[in-house]
């Protein structure tokens, strides 16, 4: 944690007080409703008060980068679904590897041929 208050510049009085970590967990982050991102930066500042680090973790690379920027403006920390970047403070792949000791990439790898039927299946419900 110490790493990631440094890359975005969380004051070290206030990285030095943090208990632990919150996580916004997404697919995807491709919306620029401001109403959205207004409420993320709200949470954050709760975050914050209650002592913990605001973390997105967003599975996949999809995020327009005026939105990644504003995250890290107001202090949070941005994990995308990049894989192969070797850097648990870029990628959330290797975050849950080298920190939580799960290869969350290798399972949807394994799992991607089930996965794929069970969101067509579920598609061809709603669309027909």
């Amino acid at each position: 944690m110490q790493e990631s208050t440094k890359k975005i510049g969380v004051d070290p009085g206030v990285a030095a007080t943090l208990k632990g970590t919150v996580f916004e967990v997404r697919q995807g982050y491709k919306s620029k409703d401001a109403k959205r991102q207004n409420a993320d930066i709200a949470n954050a500042a709760t975050a914050y008060t209650q002592a913990y680090l605001p973390c997105a973790a967003i599975l996949s690379t999809q995020i327009d980068t005026d939105i990644s920027d504003r995250y890290r403006r107001e202090k949070w920390m941005l994990l995308t679904g990049v894989v192969g970047a070797n850097d648990p403070l870029i990628s959330v792949y290797d975050f849950m590897r080298d920190v939580i000791g799960y290869d969350l990439a290798s399972f949807f790898e394994r799992n991607s041929p089930t996965l794929r039927k069970a969101v067509e299946d579920i598609l061809r419900v709603l669309l027909t």
